[in-house]
């Protein structure tokens, strides 16, 4: 049996006017998503527990049959692991955004989608004034990532106490009404502040503005945590997994579950990422592995822009250049299934993430589809849009499905169970 999971980030969504009342999902054409709903399971999972602060890494734990409540220590954790980071007893990890702030508002939590050598020359520096003995960033360790994406170390902070504030659920709000609070607040606070005198004047920021682009004003840090470890996924499943992404929230919980990493150059976690590069190399790696894992940023991406359009466009990416070849070469291996399950909804309209759950749907040997299915259907070819009585992909066809997985750690084994699972 092969299997295949696909994660196109922040797909879920609400009605928009600007798409005739329609979600994105509705809106794009996505017929091999609608093939897959249309001859399978379709419904929706709750991946954000009650309590939880919805995000990609809350999320995917779950998707990928893991309990938040039981494994969960934070974001920046699981971004540490995917870059091997060492981290000491009384270390505590941070999400380190490089963020734009105006009028004290949380304008951009990418600092205008930073550019990575930008970023690394931050980061560079930021390092350099710790080593140097900045008393503000006294035992701080600052760790490149993805663009706008790093991570901070910080020692002696192991027992503190932190409320923290992702950027990205601020868009436009003002900032000091979301600093951190609780034990060590005044430390994690001191350290934002001096990294944006380091930031007003850099280098870096006079080439944007000679540019006519807006400067990186600030740190955020956020997402804290320590360590964690998860039973690995072929010791619960039976299945060797690999996983494509672009960003490292995905390739953290891909090392800790055990899963091989697949580089793809030009996989960037945004809009102008090489999807059909991401699907060539998840059809190949098939024949090496039971299961693929392809996570998609862009569509998350372009809602947090707020543009309906670019969501659109890149849900119908994921759909042409993932999705429609993964699912070919799953048919060429004779027993498979297939998964597509966007992690949670990022609102258009607020640009932000919401908890509620999103939809999923699967087929693939021994799944019964919702409904019956004409004989001889065949998978979609090119851009024709399939047939069959069953329900698109959409959410609120799965919500008129009546399937809600809850709690959503429970949806893997209904996948992995087929035609078995109650």
């Amino acid at each position: 049996m092969k299997y295949a999971i696909i994660l196109p980030d922040g797909a879920a969504d609400h009605p928009l006017p600007q798409l005739g009342g329609r979600t994105p999902l509705q809106a794009a054409r996505i017929p091999n998503m609608d093939w897959i709903a249309r001859h399978g399971r379709l419904g929706r999972v709750v991946t954000i527990p009650d309590g939880f602060t919805p995000g990609t890494d809350v999320a995917t734990l779950t998707l990928f049959g893991y309990d938040p409540a039981t494994c969960y220590t934070g974001r920046a954790p699981i971004e540490a692991a995917a870059q091997g980071l060492t981290v000491a007893p009384d270390e505590l990890i941070f999400r380190c955004n490089f963020v734009t702030i105006r009028d004290g508002r949380m304008k951009d939590f990418t600092a205008g989608h930073i550019a990575q050598a930008e970023a690394e020359r931050l980061i560079a520096d930021l390092s350099a004034l710790a080593r140097a003995g900045e008393p503000a960033l006294a035992g701080c360790k600052f760790h490149a990532g993805v663009g706008y994406r790093n991570l901070m170390l910080a020692s002696g902070a192991a027992d503190m106490q932190l409320k923290c504030a992702p950027p990205h659920d601020i868009p436009n709000q003002p900032v000091a009404d979301h600093l951190p609070r609780g034990g060590g607040q005044e430390r994690v606070r001191a350290i934002m502040a001096r990294a944006a005198t380091l930031l007003k004047d850099h280098e870096v920021n006079r080439a944007r503005r000679a540019a006519g682009r807006e400067p990186v004003t600030d740190i955020w840090l956020w997402g804290q945590g320590r360590p964690t470890k998860l039973t690995p996924f072929v010791e619960r499943f039976g299945v060797r997994g690999a996983a494509i992404t672009g960003v490292d929230i995905i390739r953290g919980l891909a090392v800790l579950m055990g899963m091989h990493l697949i580089v793809v150059p030009g996989a960037t976690g945004y809009l102008d990422t090489d999807y059909a590069g991401k699907g060539a190399a998840a059809a190949a790696a098939l024949d090496q592995y039971d299961l693929v894992v392809v996570h998609a940023e862009a569509p998350d991406e372009a809602a947090h822009e707020g543009s309906a359009e670019k969501k659109v466009t890149a849900l119908e990416r994921v759909d042409e250049h993932v999705v429609g070849p993964v699912l070919a070469a799953l048919r060429r291996h004779g027993q498979w299934r297939i998964l597509v399950a966007p992690d949670h909804v990022t609102a258009v309209a607020s640009t932000a993430h919401e908890a509620g759950p999103p939809p999923f749907c699967f087929a693939g040997h021994d799944v019964p589809a919702d409904r019956a299915v004409p004989a001889g259907d065949a998978a979609p070819a090119g851009h024709d849009v399939p047939g069959g009585p069953g329900r698109p992909f959409s959410e609120p066809d799965a919500v008129a499905g009546g399937l809600l997985i809850d709690p959503g750690y429970r949806l893997i084994e209904l996948f992995f169970r087929g035609a078995s699972a109650t």
